[in-house]
């Protein structure tokens, strides 16, 4: 059997984009999914991430397998239909199809909706007996013991600042109105602890990328992970809730365990902001001993802050940028709050006729698809891009990371890869955006290219 496994890529991020590979980790779900093909069909298998290589759309294998978010949906489905147009039978998986199976199942075969560890196994298996279903859905208790280790020998060499990423935890306890996580996967379940150091001793590299997106709230768990990879001596980076500074004991296991960097979602720096998108465990007042308590144990922030909330007004930008060039946050990430179909938040602007387009290549969250309460969509998107090209001057720069004084060197790297990309956001507008899609996808016959309204 012959099974190709794609990646697409939204506009800004594909091979060739404005997204450097300097700031691009592996992506697990291909080498995860290569993995959970059964020994038994001897399948070739093909991965193409679109994030580093083009795409060649001109072979035949027997299966096509694509993963879809929500921004790269409409590519998934030019990809699908290019390869369906010629007899190839397409699998649909992901965040996206989780979301929006019906949509999905338009340009696909068959759609995997959740997680695929039991599910991708048991398709490949009705499928080489001539028996594939429509769907596969996750059961609700499924078994994460003795999984697969990845397939990286298959990934394109130097094409990732690291090709080792793992993941211990799945889905989030919390609720927050605009994640897509809970909105696909409602449960909080984790690997064994002993899976995983088998995992990671397995690994050549010596720094390991942990995609969990929300790893920290069963403190029992990770301290045991955490405590058992010491003796690893291996360097990592991950992400974490800022809950992570509540608990001392954590926030030392995290450093002993080689931890040199977390992504923190702080989304607002107002209350009322955390408040609205139902991320009230954010306490605004305790930002600052956050940042402190993590830059005293040697680990870097990247920090990661929403515009276009419903609390937000003209002046949210300027003090977004105040508090992160005023505690040196190191690698700092702007986005625009994105309501993403399915989630709480989508529901509610759709119920208030306040989104303003379903063209998903525009929900990459550095575009303005809703409209905003207290500002306009211009002016939320030109605050965010002022947001970035503030804080990404050189001399803003060199002011955090000197005075983070966490892995100065990998710092200074990173911020000037997103230095790189901050700069180019503004070439990229709603209008250029739609002129782009219509001129890349092979056969952009799906549903949303309309433009916005309002």
């Amino acid at each position: 059997m012959d099974i190709k496994l794609i990646s697409p890529s939204g506009i800004m991020y594909r091979n060739g984009g404005i997204f450097p590979r300097a700031l691009r980790y592996a992506p697990s779900t291909l080498t995860t999914l290569a993995a959970l093909v059964p020994s038994e069909l001897e399948a070739k298998i093909t991965l193409a991430d679109e994030g580093v290589d083009d795409v060649k759309l001109n072979d035949s294998p027997d299966l096509v397998g694509i993963t879809a978010i929500t921004g790269t949906a409409n590519r998934t489905y030019a990809i699908a239909d290019s390869y369906r147009s010629k007899g190839v039978p397409v699998v649909i998986g992901g965040v996206h199809p989780t979301l929006m199976p019906q949509e999905a199942m338009e340009h696909a075969d068959s759609v995997v909706t959740g997680l695929g560890f039991e599910s991708w196994p048991q398709l490949l298996r009705d499928f080489d007996k001539g028996e594939m279903q429509r769907i596969y859905t996750q059961r609700p208790n499924i078994d994460l013991t003795n999984l697969p280790s990845p397939r990286l020998d298959l990934l394109k060499p130097w094409s990732y600042i690291t090709k080792t990423s793992i993941q211990a935890t799945f889905g989030c306890p919390y609720r927050c109105d605009f994640c897509a996580v809970v909105a696909k996967q409602n449960q909080y379940i984790h690997r064994p602890v002993k899976d995983v150091i088998k995992e990671l001793e397995g690994m050549d590299s010596k720094f390991v990328v942990f995609v969990d997106p929300s790893p920290t709230e069963d403190k029992k768990y990770i301290k045991e992970l955490w405590t058992a990879m010491i003796p690893l001596k291996k360097r990592w980076g991950g992400l974490a809730t800022v809950r992570i500074a509540q608990d001392d004991e954590l926030v030392s296991l995290a450093a002993k365990s080689g931890c040199t960097g977390l992504l923190l979602g702080f989304e607002s720096v107002s209350q009322d902001g955390v408040n609205v998108i139902n991320k009230d465990f954010n306490r605004v007042g305790s930002y600052r001993e956050v940042v402190k308590k993590l830059h005293d144990n040697g680990i870097a922030i990247n920090g990661t802050f929403m515009f276009g909330m419903d609390t937000d007004d003209k002046d949210s930008f300027k003090r977004t940028v105040d508090f992160v060039q005023e505690n040196n946050i190191d690698l700092p990430r702007y986005a625009i709050i994105t309501p993403f179909p399915g989630t709480a938040l989508f529901d509610r602007l759709d119920r208030e006729g306040r989104i303003l387009t379903k063209n998903w290549a525009l929900y990459d969250a550095q575009h303005v698809v809703f409209q905003p309460k207290n500002l306009s969509p211009d002016e939320v998107r030109e605050g965010q891009l002022w947001a970035w090209e503030q804080t990404y001057k050189s001399k803003s720069i060199m002011k955090r990371v000197i005075g983070s004084r966490c892995s100065p060197f990998i710092s200074l790297f990173t911020n000037f890869a997103y230095k790189y990309y901050g700069d180019r956001l503004r070439n990229y507008s709603d209008e250029v955006m739609l002129e782009i899609e219509e001129k890349w996808n092979p056969k952009p016959q799906f549903a949303g290219l309309e433009k916005k309204i309002g």
